[in-house]
This record gives C-alpha cells, sequence and structure tokens, in this order.
C-alpha cells in the first residue's frame, strides 16, 4: 500500500507550500531593524545595596549639582538610560542638542517588578522606606544634590509619585510619565471596575494584571489609599514639589483618566503643575518638554 495516496499528497504539497509562503511572508514583513537616537551616551558606574541595584549617569560635556532618580518601567531596569532606541535616549540628546546642562542621573532597579509601598501586611511591601534609607548612601557616589528629582514611567511613575508625594520635603520636582493613576481601588467591586475598564478603554487582560500586581502589595482599601496618588495629593499644598504629568489619551492601562484628575487636584491645592495630555497610547512622551522640566 503506497504511504499516501495520489489526492492525498497533492492536499500535502498544497499545505507545505501555503506554510512556506506564509513563513516567507512573516520574514519579509517583520521589522527589519530599531530607528535609533544619535547622541553622546552618558558615562555610567553601578552599585548594588541590598536588593536594589542602581546605576549612575553623568553627562561627558559635565552635569550640574541636581540628580534625577529615574525609577524605571516594569520588565526594564539599571541601565536602560543609555538605550539608543529609548526615549531616554532623545532626552539626553535634546540636553546635547539645546546645551542644557543636565542633571546627574540615578536610575533605581529592584527588579523586573516592584512597588515603593509602606510596610503593610503583604510580604513584598516596605521598599519605599528601603528606597529613601539608601539616599544617603547613592549621595556617596554622587554628592549631596543642590535638588532631588524623581523620574518614572508607567510602573515608575507609581512609584515617584508615592515617593514624591509621601516625602514632599525630600524632593524639588516630580516628573510621572504615565503613571499608574486610578480613581477607583483595587478592592472596589466588580462592577465599578468593569466600568472603569469602559470609561477609560483599558485592555481587560492589562486591567487584571494591574489588579494582580496591586494586591500583592497592598491587602485592604486603608493600605491601598496610602500609595494612591489621589488620596496622597489631598494633602498637598504650594510646598510640594512641582509636578510634571504626561499621558497617552488613548492608554491601554486606563491611566489617562486618572492622571487628568490627579493634575487638577494638584493644582487646585496649590501644587506647580505641568500637565501634557498626548495623542496616543500608553507612555507616549512629549521628550523635550520633559527635558526641559528636569534641566531647569
Amino acid at each position: 500500500m503506497q504511504l499516501l495516496r495520489k489526492p492525498y499528497r497533492k492536499w500535502l504539497i498544497l499545505l507545505l507550500l501555503l506554510l512556506g509562503g506564509w513563513y516567507a511572508w512573516t520574514k519579509i514583513t517583520a521589522p527589519q531593524g530599531s530607528q535609533k537616537v544619535a547622541y553622546i551616551p552618558a558615562k555610567k558606574s553601578c552599585h548594588v545595596a541590598g536588593s536594589m541595584t542602581y546605576c549612575i549617569y553623568r553627562a561627558k560635556g559635565g552635569t550640574s549639582a541636581d540628580v534625577v532618580y529615574h525609577l524605571h518601567g516594569r520588565k526594564l531596569e539599571a541601565h536602560i538610560w543609555n538605550d539608543d532606541t529609548y526615549w531616554t535616549a532623545m532626552v539626553q540628546a535634546y540636553w546635547q542638542q539645546s546645551g542644557m546642562v543636565p542633571p546627574v542621573v540615578v536610575v533605581v532597579s529592584y527588579g523586573p517588578t516592584w512597588l515603593l509601598v509602606p510596610k503593610g501586611r503583604k510580604e513584598e511591601s516596605g521598599l519605599l522606606a528601603d528606597f529613601m534609607a539608601r539616599l544617603p548612601e547613592m549621595d556617596a557616589h554622587t554628592g549631596v544634590p543642590r535638588r532631588r528629582m524623581l523620574l518614572g514611567e508607567s510602573m515608575g511613575g507609581l512609584n515617584v509619585l508615592i515617593a514624591g508625594l509621601s516625602h514632599p520635603q525630600r524632593f524639588a520636582k516630580v516628573a510621572a510619565l504615565c503613571p499608574g493613576v486610578y480613581t477607583i481601588s483595587p478592592f472596589a467591586s466588580l462592577s465599578a471596575m468593569r466600568a472603569a475598564l469602559v470609561r477609560t478603554g483599558a485592555d481587560p487582560k492589562i486591567g487584571f494584571g494591574v489588579w494582580l500586581l496591586s494586591k500583592s502589595y497592598v491587602a485592604d482599601e486603608a493600605e491601598w489609599k496610602r500609595i494612591s496618588p489621589l488620596e496622597l495629593v489631598k494633602r498637598a499644598d504650594a510646598t510640594y514639589p512641582a509636578l510634571y504629568l504626561a499621558n497617552g489619551l488613548y492608554d491601554a492601562y486606563g491611566n489617562f483618566e486618572g492622571s487628568q484628575k490627579l493634575a487638577t487636584q494638584a493644582a487646585e491645592r496649590g501644587v506647580s503643575v505641568e500637565w501634557h495630555p498626548l495623542y496616543g497610547g500608553h507612555c507616549a512622551i512629549d521628550t523635550s518638554s520633559l527635558a526641559r522640566f528636569l534641566a531647569s
């Protein structure tokens, strides 16, 4: 008996041709490279302190006496500042092209995913106190700053808001890009969460991931209020750090609504606020205005 009869061989050959054509098409139509930023990378030195890794970046043309602590986004690490395909390279390029004297930048990392929350009932909590306690240790490598500033995107955007609004006397400026700011808590009802997804256009899968992450760090509503920027800003006044807030309208994480509300409430309480609503998705960034905010 033949292994495959003639009609079946024809179908097999056709299937193989289709698969081969599909494979060739995916290879031809896949991105062939990445757009890179033309700039001079900063000098870098990295250090480890407990569970924290931090890298210090100094522009080769010189820096000011200010220090920016960059708390990175999810799944990134302390080496991201000199990535020539990332927005951080565009910030450096702007400083170089404009002749502005940039601050020293310290990129802080506790791993791919982390939240700066006060110590609570969850095992993962307590990083806020650790970060604040490490500042003098970082000063030993950077020099005591004239001004301390915070910068973060996405997960890092939430982290800088928690740190800056919890310890306003320690920081002069806070730049939060596409931060995880929500008008409801992870302990809200299912119907309230669904309404928020519909209202903001957030991706339900991403929303579920955010919910799981928050539940790893806070045990109840009271603990959530200790880190919610919309709760922390209620005690703000004109002495609080200047805020730079930016968010894309079509943010799949649903962050536009909360960021806009935070900008409004902070301004009403006398905080200096620079709000940048942008036409784009998650972490659409106006790097030119951001670079000016950090270097001025």
